[in-house]
């Protein structure tokens, strides 16, 4: 089976048999895609004729122009992708079984203190002032970023109905297909329903979809919002404010999840709202919240 083919084949089998998501499957291909020009290049066109010797050499190609992280995750892509042609029969045993790649260097996502919430709600209060239903959606969709520590990939996937006005939650649909049912505060309550009832109705335009009219968060044109939009959104509110790293919607998630936990919340609560599979992935924010600590810490105790 040529290279091609088996990508196409194993991408399938990942958004059939395993219920991955468009998005991750688009990841994995495009990992995949970049080794099999390397192998064309090499000479190689046939998944059998895949060895180790070539991941390694394609590993090393792409070391150069890839961060550790990156450079990771191609290689459990790979690692999945051979494990796969060995156990369909395309291969005669798993190339990538032996093949390694640097451990990511970790760092404590970023998190925003409450001064830095208070500016930037106020600001997009500010903005929401007026009639303009984009205005009024982004602030309902910062309050609800970060009242349920959402992903932005369940939060584009909203409908009207995963959202229980009278009983302040919100049901989305997380990573692997898995749903959960996750709170919201009364601030963003409020945004929501200003949204639902100005906002929205505004964005929607003559003749859409009917089958898209369930969508909760619509863009500027009337269709549904996506995630680069947010991204975008995001991005704009947390450029003029203190503090490295990532400016995604992920630092709501990360925010929501270390001040739970500096307010006293459980771990495993902690763990349940985020749609963790693992504790220890949630762990990370105990981190955050000791590096907080000893922020704190110096900056306040006399003998520190």
């Amino acid at each position: 089976m040529r290279i091609d083919a088996a990508i196409d084949a194993f991408v399938r089998q990942l958004t059939v048999d395993r219920g991955l998501s468009e998005q991750t499957a688009r990841a994995y291909r495009g990992d995949l895609v970049d080794l099999a020009a390397f192998a064309e290049e090499a000479g190689v066109t046939e998944a059998e004729a895949i060895d180790l010797e070539l991941l390694r050499d394609w590993q090393w190609h792409v070391s150069d122009r890839l961060a550790k992280s990156s450079l990771a995750r191609r290689t459990a892509a790979v690692r999945g992708f051979t494990a796969w042609l060995a156990r369909t029969g395309a291969a005669a045993g798993d190339a990538g079984a032996r093949l390694r790649a640097p451990k990511s260097d970790k760092h404590l996502p970023r998190v925003l203190d409450r001064s830095q919430l208070d500016v930037l709600f106020a600001r997009l209060e500010g903005r929401a002032a007026g009639d303009d239903p984009v205005a009024i959606r982004d602030l309902a969709i910062v309050e609800l970023l970060y009242a349920s520590a959402i992903r932005v990939s369940e939060l584009v996937g909203l409908e009207l109905g995963d959202v229980d006005r009278t009983r302040l939650m919100v049901r989305v649909l997380g990573k692997g297909g898995k749903e959960r049912v996750v709170p919201f505060g009364v601030p963003a309550a409020r945004a929501l329903d200003r949204y639902l009832g100005a906002g929205r109705p505004a964005l929607l335009r003559d003749g859409i979809d009917a089958l898209l009219l369930d969508t909760l968060f619509l863009g500027a044109r009337g269709a549904p919002l996506t995630a680069r939009t947010v991204y975008q959104l995001v991005a704009s509110l947390l450029a003029d404010l203190p503090g490295s790293g990532p400016a995604g919607p992920h630092t709501f998630r990360h925010t929501a999840a270390t001040h739970l936990l500096d307010g006293g919340a459980d771990l495993r609560a902690v763990q349940e709202l985020l749609g963790h599979a693992s504790l220890a992935t949630t762990q990370i924010y105990t981190h955050v919240s000791a590096e907080r600590l000893k922020a704190a810490y110096a900056t306040a105790h006399p003998r520190a």
